[in-house]
């Protein structure tokens, strides 16, 4: 199974340009001790906006890394995909950042929501998140709240998570889920429901990238 190490860098070299300099930083780093995977990405904007296309940042990373003997874990992402745009990177990638930020609060079926949160009371009343002081109280009617915003936008992520993994295999690629394109930030108590949402769908996920505040 393709992993992500602790540490990774989107180097985001648009023009294709900047490969050796970026690896080389990122080598220079682990000299330090810090050991960083480099991740080649490039979102289906920026391929329509220069001309290029996802091979072509396939081509630049196996090339970069072969000159420079770079034997460490790299990866190439197709970046702010959906499924519209996800077939063709399918080919040249082995991570895909899902983004399912258009999908947010077109909502889910009522039996699909009413079902999650069946499946969520458990959660409902005093809740404490790993890494925050203070315990959250949550009421049954937040809950339904937070379905009926992100439900549809984790079940799209199964989707386009599915349509990948049936072209490349179980494994072979490393999943990201991207929200972080809205206009407000997840709060910590809707991302913990989010997450609950993406495992419900089985999605291996590896990382996520939701909107910060501030």
């Amino acid at each position: 199974m393709l992993k992500l190490g602790k540490y990774s860098l989107g180097t985001g070299d648009r023009f294709g340009h900047q490969g050796h300099a970026q690896l080389k930083a990122i080598i220079e780093a682990g000299k330090k001790g810090v050991e960083i995977t480099p991740v080649w990405n490039k979102s289906n904007r920026e391929h329509m906006i220069i001309g290029t296309e996802p091979s072509d940042v396939r081509h630049e990373a196996d090339t970069v890394t072969r000159e420079a003997g770079f034997k460490k874990p790299y990866f190439v992402d197709a970046d702010h995909i959906n499924i519209d745009t996800v077939d063709r990177f399918i080919g040249s990638s082995d991570f895909f950042t899902i983004d399912v930020a258009s999908y947010i609060g077109k909502k889910a079926s009522d039996d699909e929501v009413k079902e999650f949160v069946s499946g969520a009371l458990r959660y409902s009343g005093s809740l404490s998140i790993p890494g925050k002081p203070e315990s959250h109280h949550v009421a049954v009617e937040e809950i339904k709240v937070i379905a009926e915003k992100y439900l549809f936008a984790a079940k799209m992520a199964g989707e386009i998570y599915r349509k990948i993994e049936s072209r490349k295999g179980s494994g072979n690629f490393v999943p990201e889920v991207s929200m972080d394109e809205v206009s407000s930030p997840q709060t910590p108590v809707e991302l913990f429901f989010i997450l609950k949402m993406l495992g419900d769908q089985k999605i291996p996920l590896q990382t996520i990238a939701p909107k910060f505040s501030g």
